[in-house]
């Protein structure tokens, strides 16, 4: 589903050049949950960035059900996050001014999607918020945003999960039925998911799991700590 080969990434500041990633690698198979631990600043969000195809590789390769992003055009890797990726923040990310289903409709809009609002209702239902169809999302909880932001991520059907802090911006017993949500949703649906986040509530889902230390990915032990 997801191989990184060498995959290197540095950014210059003056005279000084950061290593962010350091001739990575990564295998992920279809289905596989893995999460991704590191300290703030080592590279985690440049990492989903560069799988997703928002930023460039200095050297190395991205593939993706066998296609090379880092082969692409600027034009070619919009494509392939419209339709294989699905994306979950921190911060939800939704747009205020359109109601729980306009935000679950966007994605379909650029897709061309059929059977819009069967979608929409179906995965309204997963998630637990039938009747907050046509609520605004300030009208929302920070759970309930988080909910509508893991519908929205989905409702494309796309192969690929990526998820950064997805916890990060709620208090400990909202997290907890979030990480619930995500195990049975995103499992139940066959997802490949990577997940960044500090929290050791989120081990219990992972396959894998991998630390991002000085630029490389040191595979752990499920039973790790984290702080």
């Amino acid at each position: 589903m997801l191989e990184l080969k060498n995959v290197s990434k540095s950014y210059t500041e003056g005279n000084t050049k950061h290593t962010v990633l350091d001739s990575l690698e990564l295998s992920v198979s279809k289905g596989e949950i893995i999460i991704l631990l590191g300290k703030s600043g080592s590279g985690k969000s440049t990492l989903l960035n560069i799988i997703s195809g928002i930023d460039v590789t200095d050297s190395g390769n991205v593939n993706i059900d066998g296609r090379d992003v880092t082969k692409l055009s600027e034009k070619e890797r919009t494509l392939v996050r419209r339709n294989k990726i699905g994306f979950i923040f921190q911060f939800f990310n939704l747009i205020p001014t359109l109601t729980v289903k306009e935000n679950l409709l966007l994605p379909l809009e650029l897709t061309g999607i059929n059977q819009r609002d069967e979608k929409v209702n179906s995965l309204l239902t997963e998630v637990g918020l039938a009747d907050r169809v046509n609520t605004y999302p300030d009208k929302l909880s920070g759970g309930e945003q988080q909910r509508i932001a893991i519908a929205r991520a989905l409702i494309h059907n796309p192969d690929i999960i990526l998820a950064d802090e997805p916890t990060g911006n709620l208090d400990y017993e909202t997290g907890l039925q979030i990480i619930h949500l995500l195990d049975r949703v995103v499992k139940k649906k066959g997802k490949t998911m990577i997940m960044v986040t500090h929290s050791k509530d989120v081990i219990g889902l992972a396959d894998k799991i991998f630390s991002l230390k000085e630029g490389k990915l040191i595979e752990m032990k499920k039973e790790v700590s984290v702080e």
